[in-house]
């Protein structure tokens, strides 16, 4: 077979494959945050980076902007239709141990909301682009943190497209993606699996509460914990907060209070009558209480009272 012959069937066999991915369907882009205010080094207003992260979005070929001319069936895929908030935490210049540079570095937080149903999606990713500084003038300066910018668009756009391919994975295909070597894969799989309320989430994200250089993770770990109910995740979020600033310390208690069990009220109980610090013990009472009046509203007699006054 012929060289040039070889490249076109090699060519219409990845758009064949590309083709097969899914697109997601995205109602609505837009872009919060007052970094982008009087951001003179950046020089570009939010319709700008607006503009920037549709032509990323697009570029990808994994997603569908609807709002874009007369599409066939776009009423019908708006309906399950995401939409995309995109923030910049930070635009900065950041000098490096041991290097003569200053590096142009900016932050993405994309967040993913689609409405269920019965209940709302909503998922969160993030990026950093990191872009050398190689002159000092405004001009070089400014080039470096839009590069960085880009980077960081097309570092999210992926990740996104990772999450939004979970979600619509079923369980048992998540299960698999657990053992994935791209840790982008095994974290978003987790997510959806804990949302979802799989009992094979709970050990993971349990093991997720030692990471101490990442309290990120730590405290989605917890939240996804409190959201499930994984009442063999309380002993593990009882040593967590041995030795913890007291604003940590309250969210888990509250976190415990949600979960719920004889071991989170035993607990609750100890530390709303005897922790020495009082903003504890009162967060203490109160998931206590919270907890101790769910347990009463959920009880048979309960449910049997009000079907009657019904």
């Amino acid at each position: 077979m012929k060289p040039g012959l070889l490249m076109v069937l090699m060519a219409l066999m990845l758009g064949a494959c590309r083709s097969r991915e899914p697109s997601f369907p995205v109602a609505r882009i837009s872009i919060q945050g007052a970094t982008l205010v009087d951001n003179g080094l950046l020089g570009w207003a939010s319709t700008d980076v607006h503009d920037l992260f549709a032509r990323t979005l697009r570029d990808s070929r994994r997603f569908e902007l609807l709002g874009e001319g007369d599409k066939g069936g776009k009423d019908k895929r708006a309906q399950g239709a995401w939409t995309l908030t995109l923030e910049l935490p930070f635009t900065r210049e950041a000098l490096k141990d041991g290097s003569a540079y200053s590096f142009a570095e900016v932050g993405v937080t994309l967040s993913m909301e689609r409405r269920g149903e019965e209940t709302d999606q909503r998922y969160e990713v993030v990026g950093l682009g990191e872009v050398r500084v190689e002159r000092k003038d405004a001009e070089a300066r400014r080039e470096a943190l839009r590069e960085a910018l880009r980077r960081a668009l097309s570092q999210v756009t992926q990740a996104a497209a990772l999450q939004l391919a979970a979600v619509d994975r079923p369980d048992a295909a998540l299960l698999q993606d657990l053992r994935s070597q791209d840790d982008r894969i095994r974290q978003f799989a987790l997510r959806v699996l804990a949302d979802r309320r799989n009992p094979a989430a709970a050990p993971l994200l349990i093991s997720q509460l030692q990471e101490e250089d990442d309290p990120q993770t730590v405290r989605q770990a917890i939240g996804a914990l409190a959201e499930m109910k994984a009442r063999d995740a309380v002993p593990a979020l009882i040593d967590l907060v041995k030795d913890r600033e007291i604003g940590f310390v309250q969210e888990v208690v509250f976190a415990i209070g949600e979960i719920g069990g004889p071991e989170a009220e035993a607990y609750l109980f100890t530390v709303a009558q005897g922790h020495d610090q009082p903003d504890v013990q009162a967060a203490a009472q109160q998931a206590l209480d919270t907890l101790l009046a769910s347990r009463k509203l959920s009880a048979p007699e309960a449910r049997g009272t009000d079907r009657a006054e019904h």
